[in-house]
């Protein structure tokens, strides 16, 4: 399920570091979680839907990637991030 302009642009608003952000690590995961919290939505009414639900394994890894480098590269952001994440769900 893929985001909206609108939805894509709150998000990016919502992470983003500076004005001009619209790259960064913690936009980057906020996108990505923005897809699984509607892929997630969509696997619970169907079920067998099993592209999808390869879409949303690659979409995880992807983010999990991701946390993984901005955790080596500043333990503080990543800290945030994974702290925005939680409060979100």
């Amino acid at each position: 399920m893929a985001l909206t302009k609108d939805e894509k642009t709150q998000v990016i608003n919502s992470s983003r570091l500076n004005e001009k952000d619209t790259g960064s690590c913690e936009v980057q995961i906020a996108l990505l979680t923005e897809k699984i919290k509607k892929l997630t939505v969509h696997m619970t009414n169907h079920k067998h839907d099993y592209s999808s639900k390869r879409g949303m394994d690659i979409i995880i890894a992807r983010r999990k990637k991701l946390l993984g480098y901005l955790k080596e590269l500043d333990s503080n952001r990543y800290e945030a991030v994974v702290k925005k994440i939680k409060e979100g769900k």
